[in-house]
């Protein structure tokens, strides 16, 4: 037999190997079947959300941001527990004092003690961005929804009312807005003049998720099945059209504290009996040059805020969607 003419270890022709072939045979334990037996089969398999949550636990910044989200929603739930002092508790004498004790970040020009301030800012920032999202978060889907599933006339006519408001800037229209409402400013009616114009996006986000599953094999079954237009609409496609709805109502968050902030700083948003960063940023712009402080701490309790929520649509988004990961 010549030196390269190898045969298996049966002898059978049907195995023996030509001129210049080698004939090989790997080790069991080169194989490594014992570790994919060793993997059990029973467990049920993980959802969307499961297969997020292993992702996001295993991110630092996933938990960063959940720390500063924690910290600004407790701030507005229970201010006490950070100061036992009346934001707007003012003593003229104590304008633009430094740190004292009990005071860690001074006094403004009208002697409100900064820190307070601060910690009570968060209650209408937060209250405005949460309400804001979840009322453009239900108008966004139900026009977006109903135009993205039953398409046609209704797709065409909803997503044209769609594109007018969607055509408006936030900020300027609600500037326009609520100038009709000077007398009558409250957290409420900042939150009906934002929904009124920034619900726009979720809507356009919602038909695009809605075109893109109502077509799917288990959409079709429950057809087949009898379910009607209504549960299948409710039942099986928004639930797996809901991830980008999220992602983006996370990022949105911060956008609706940040025109609050913005309302409020041109002198037309909250009054100033209401505690807010963005009309303390605007009452310390007399002061900037001289003691810039007095605007640093509520501009950067603004800005961790908003930071924090930004981060969180990011993570978010990459967990939910596995191709953003090696982006």
């Amino acid at each position: 037999m010549p030196e390269n003419l190898n045969v298996s270890p049966d002898n059978s022709a049907n195995t023996r190997l030509l001129k210049g072939q080698n004939y090989f045979i790997a080790d069991t334990d080169e194989i490594g079947l014992g570790a994919v037996d060793a993997v059990s089969d029973e467990s049920a398999p993980r959802s969307q959300w499961g297969e997020a949550w292993q992702h996001l636990r295993k991110r630092p910044m996933f938990w960063l941001a959940s720390a500063l989200i924690l910290l600004a929603v407790a701030m507005a739930l229970f201010p006490s527990l950070f100061t036992s002092t009346d934001p707007r508790s003012c003593v003229l004498g104590n304008s633009l004092d430094g740190p004292t004790s009990g005071h860690p970040f001074g006094f403004d020009r009208q002697g409100c003690d900064i820190y307070a301030r601060t910690i009570y800012g968060a209650r209408a920032s937060v209250t405005v961005g949460v309400l804001t999202t979840l009322v453009v978060v239900i108008i966004g889907t139900v026009f977006g929804s109903i135009a993205g599933y039953f398409g046609g006339f209704l797709d065409s006519v909803l997503s044209r009312i769609t594109d007018i408001f969607f055509a408006i800037p936030l900020v300027l229209a609600a500037i326009v807005v609520m100038q009709m409402f000077k007398e009558h400013r409250t957290v409420i009616t900042v939150v009906v003049v934002l929904s009124i114009f920034g619900w726009t996006q979720i809507a356009r986000i919602t038909r695009g998720a809605v075109m893109s599953v109502k077509n799917e094999e288990y959409v079709t079954a429950a057809k087949a099945l009898g379910a009607s237009k209504l549960r299948i609409l409710t039942s099986h496609i928004l639930p797996n059209s809901s991830a980008p709805i999220i992602v983006y109502a996370t990022v949105a968050l911060g956008t609706f504290i940040v025109a609050e902030a913005t309302l409020s700083f041109l002198g037309i948003g909250l009054p100033p009996s209401v505690v807010s960063w963005g009309g303390d940023i605007s009452a310390a712009q007399a002061s900037l040059r001289t003691q810039p402080m007095v605007l640093f701490y509520p501009a950067i309790a603004l800005a961790l805020t908003v930071l924090s929520f930004i981060l969180m649509g990011d993570v978010v988004r990459d967990a939910l969607d596995p191709k953003a990961r090696t982006r």
